[in-house]
């Protein structure tokens, strides 16, 4: 069962700012006119009021007290989380050798415009996903679930493999061979791709090709084809298609953790900027 986080902290958001506010409105008034009755009536019998019974008459009902302590910070993580930067943590090793199972990494909000949370509509732009972006996005199939990957081809781009090298609108992706493995299966390739300024490491296994190694397509307006850096082990575009914009969460910018699954003391090692 996944959870979508943003849609239960916005209802509890929601929920305590409005239990907050109807007893500020409601019920402190009538609150503060008894407590001044009974100034009042102790002042009249030349009496000061009890500090115990001062505090039991301002006293908040118990689920009132609870949501006027936890709307403010539930707040300041819903403005945080929504607008500045959202963790996500690496599931799957289909963004190796970029990203490692078990990497926490931090999305921009605003990288790609400011967007309602839940809604995802965008509603202040700021600039669009370029090509090598690493990019955090709701899976086409199931919006439930997020997805992190490369953005490979913008809208317009023609995307096109020939025998494993990568064609962008007819010109092929530049890349270096940075090591291999041949005497170990898989047979592993590295290999250093740039696009534009944008350098990165993807890998390959050589004789491994779940898609077939020709094919071609095209991106529609409004969309991006996206693909895992571990090219052969990764659930992406080629499978399901590209990205509607609409379903943009962020730009994934920095590792700022990184923990093995399991027990494990969690790691600082690899805190850095994402390639």
């Amino acid at each position: 069962m996944d959870i979508d986080f943003s849609l239960v902290l916005t209802v509890a958001v929601l929920v305590c700012g409005a239990l907050w506010a109807f007893d500020a409105l409601l019920l402190k008034p009538g609150r503060l006119r008894r407590l001044a009755a009974a100034e009042t009536t102790a002042a009249a019998q030349g009496a000061a009021l009890p500090a115990e019974a001062r505090e039991r008459l301002q006293r908040e009902p118990w689920l009132f007290e609870t949501a006027h302590s936890f709307f403010p910070v539930l707040a300041v993580v819903w403005v945080l989380r929504s607008f500045v930067a959202e963790p996500f943590t690496i599931p799957s090793g289909s963004m190796l050798p970029s990203l490692q199972v078990g990497d926490y990494v931090l999305v921009s909000k605003f990288s790609y415009g400011l967007r309602l949370p839940v809604l995802n509509r965008e509603i202040l732009p700021v600039a669009l996903p370029e090509r090598g972006d690493v990019m955090v996005f709701k899976f086409p199939p199931q919006p439930g679930m997020n997805y992190i990957k490369r953005v490979i081809g913008l809208p317009g781009d023609q995307v096109e493999s020939r025998g494993e090298q990568l064609f962008i609108n007819g010109q092929p992706v530049a890349r270096s061979l940075v090591s291999e493995t041949p005497v170990e299966a898989p047979w592993e390739q590295v290999w250093r791709e740039s696009q534009g300024e944008r350098q990165y490491t993807i890998r390959e296994e050589i004789g491994r090709d779940p898609v077939g190694a020709d094919w071609r397509f095209t991106v529609p307006e409004g969309q991006y084809f996206v693909m895992g850096d571990n090219r052969d082990n990764s659930n992406d575009s080629r499978f399901w298609g590209p990205v509607p914009e609409h379903l943009i969460v962020g730009k994934a910018v920095a590792i700022w953790m990184h923990k093995k699954p399991g027990l494990n003391w969690p790691s600082f090692s690899r805190n850095g900027g994402i390639e």
